[in-house]
């Protein structure tokens, strides 16, 4: 399996414009959550639907840029439709993407997904085993899923 490696927003493409919001990109914002395995799953499903299944759409930020007020990723979130997953019930990407000046357009849970896959489940922090990688798969098939469903809806 290949390394995932954060990025800074530097592949937006400004695209259509509809009102205020460019539609052409779509920011996959995982939670940081150092030590938990949900959080590490959840940043799995997000670099597989930005390199691997939506690469020409999507892209991720830094979720620090938003927790300290980077203001070129704040224009990013407000400007773009974004996707938060979260790997606890903090909710930390989820409400980093609200202080930056609107709410995800969509919004997740890496246990919400446990709970309706109930054999699928990480095993560590660092290594999620099989059970967490395939949780990952799951959860990035449903957010492509809903981004292509948002994207044609918009044409």
């Amino acid at each position: 399996m290949k390394k995932h490696r954060p990025r800074r927003p530097s592949r937006a493409n400004p695209g259509k414009d509809e009102g205020n919001l460019k539609t052409a990109k779509v920011y996959v914002i995982p939670c940081s959550g150092i030590g938990k395995a949900t959080a590490s799953v959840g940043r799995e499903a997000a670099y597989r639907v930005v390199e691997d299944l939506l690469p020409e759409t999507c892209d991720t930020l830094c979720l620090g840029l938003l927790t300290t007020g980077d203001e070129e990723a704040r224009a990013e979130v407000r400007d773009n439709l974004v996707v938060a997953i979260d790997g606890c019930a903090k909710d930390c990407a989820r409400k980093n993407v609200e202080a930056s000046g609107k709410a995800p357009d969509i919004a997740h849970r890496v246990q919400d997904f446990m709970k309706k896959h109930k054999g699928l489940k990480p095993e560590a922090v660092l290594d999620v085993g099989e059970g967490g990688h395939e949780l990952a798969e799951v959860i990035a098939g449903e957010v492509a899923a809903e981004i292509e469903e948002r994207l044609v809806g918009e044409d």
